[in-house]
């Protein structure tokens, strides 16, 4: 029943209202019965007074039984509700207008009496209640006689029997009466009001709740009814944090499936590319176990080494999908640092000049050049041009040529790398960066991937840098891009002004 906000609210509301009810009835009857007890006490200050100048109530310390019960039947038949009582100067009671029986005490403390002699403006005073040993209330009283030595005091006790429970004195005022009326009216009000205000100040978490509910039960984000936002108090936070969490949800929900959308596309492109190889070297494999017998030297060599072929593709292969899956899940980090992009091209093209010469392929770059230093992580960098360069020998025919161009700019350093092959026709080109693609029927499946270039364009996106690629068929291919230059490069002037 008290599991939502608003119930816990309205609760509490409820509970300090009847508290501060409680204390509000208290303290209106106290300060009430104060008010009536100062105000009866100061109009009735002379009444003892008067009462001992008109009458002789003691005579030589001893009581005017005569004149006292008299006058005790005479006030108690003009004002019941006081209480008369005759001390001795010690404050021993001698004689009282009570019923035989009523009086409790034997002597009153004549401290409170002596204050109220002396004119003390500390109303009310309270004094002893003969007819309790505990209980006080206020009086009047005068010395007796009114000057010289004393011989007893007149005890006027103005509020009786008829006065002494709460209910008796709020039967008795109208105007108690009706502040307790009031009281209880005004905190209903309030008890109202503040239903309300916690309603209305609540709607908001709660339409926030039930989107969150929803959402939590699957409902799309788009579909949900959220609070109306902009405003800077808690639960406007609270609507924009859910609704930034939502986002950053659907974001990672989009991610997810699309990597299960790759993670598919690898399998069946690895199944489809470790088919054909590992096929064809069991073929080879069982023939060398099968004709084994009737092979000659030259024969079992030339299966041999076909099998190896296959075996180095398929770990070239392996090696490219493993290094593709890291960069395409952020597992793999780039290390950015200065370094020497001129000393990192000549020795990928000394790497490459011996298979450019067995295929009658030329290599060559303007790499001696001074040429700044670039900030990325060299051995990235050296498997890009790696890559684009291999590719680029594999598919350049005999007589060509693969150049590989330096040009520094102000800011950073541009790498061209140009062959003279087989070119790629224009419908072909968007796609040559995509995995597992082949341009062109005449590319030789067996030692190539198909993942090289896709590997370069993953590596320079985590530069920041992208590659890009013009062909004409039959004349060449151009692959390019650029690559920053640290701010505090000693050569970048030199560099500027030799290249400009």
């Amino acid at each position: 029943m008290f599991r939502t906000l608003y119930a816990k609210l309205a609760l509490v509301l409820l509970g300090l209202l009847a508290m501060v009810g409680g204390l509000l009835v208290v303290v209106s009857v106290t300060s009430t019965e104060l008010y009536q007890q100062e105000a009866n006490q100061k109009l009735n200050r002379t009444l003892a007074e008067l009462i001992v100048s008109e009458k002789n109530l003691l005579q030589g310390r001893r009581v005017n039984d005569a004149v006292v019960k008299n006058l005790f039947s005479m006030l108690m038949a003009v004002n019941p509700s006081i209480e008369v009582y005759l001390l001795d100067r010690d404050g021993a009671i001698l004689s009282y207008s009570a019923e035989p029986g009523k009086v409790k005490r034997r002597a009153v403390d004549l401290g409170p009496v002596t204050a109220f002699l002396a004119g003390s403006e500390n109303y009310p005073i309270l004094g002893d209640d003969p007819r309790s040993p505990e209980r006080k209330k206020i009086f009047s009283a005068a010395r007796i006689p009114p000057s010289g030595p004393i011989e007893g005091y007149l005890y006027v006790i103005l509020g009786g029997e008829i006065y002494d429970t709460a209910l008796q004195k709020l039967e008795g005022s109208y105007i108690l009466r009706l502040s307790l009326w009031v009281s209880v009216v005004s905190l209903l009000a309030a008890a109202v009001a503040g239903l309300g205000l916690f309603a209305y100040l609540t709607r908001r978490l709660r339409r926030l709740a039930a989107a969150m509910h929803e959402y939590a039960e699957g409902r799309t984000f788009g579909k949900l009814e959220l609070p109306e936002g902009g405003q800077a108090d808690e639960i406007g936070l609270l609507t924009g944090t859910f609704r930034r969490m939502a986002d950053r949800i659907e974001e990672q929900v989009a991610s997810l499936r699309n990597a299960d959308g790759l993670r598919r596309e690898l399998i069946a492109g690895v199944s489809h590319d470790l088919r054909t190889p590992l096929a064809t070297l069991q073929g080879y494999i069982e023939t060398l176990l099968m004709r084994d017998a009737v092979l000659s030297p030259s024969e079992r060599k030339e299966y041999l080494e076909i099998a190896i072929r296959h075996c180095v593709h398929l770990s070239t292969l392996v090696a490219g999908l493993f290094d593709l899956a890291k960069l395409e899940t952020g597992a793999m980090t780039i290390l950015q640092e200065p370094f020497s992009i001129g000393e990192l091209v000549q020795d990928v093209v000394q790497k490459y000049q011996p298979a450019g010469r067995e295929r009658g392929v030329r290599l060559e770059t303007n790499a001696h050049a001074a040429i700044p230093f670039v900030f990325a992580d060299i051995g990235l960098i050296e498997r890009v041009l790696e890559n684009l360069v291999e590719n680029a020998v594999r598919h350049t025919p005999p007589g060509g040529e693969v150049k590989v161009v330096l040009a520094a700019r102000e800011e950073s350093v541009d790498i061209v790398v140009t062959d003279t092959g087989t070119g790629i026709a224009a419908e072909n080109l968007p796609y040559i960066f995509d995995r597992y693609y082949r341009a062109g029927e005449n590319r030789d499946r067996l030692d190539h991937a198909g993942l090289g270039l896709t590997i370069v364009k993953k590596i320079l996106e985590l530069h920041g840098t992208t590659v890009t690629a013009s062909s004409r068929l039959n004349k060449g291919t151009t692959f390019s891009f650029s690559l920053p230059i640290p701010q505090s490069d000693p050569n970048r002037t030199k560099a500027n002004l030799q290249t400009g």
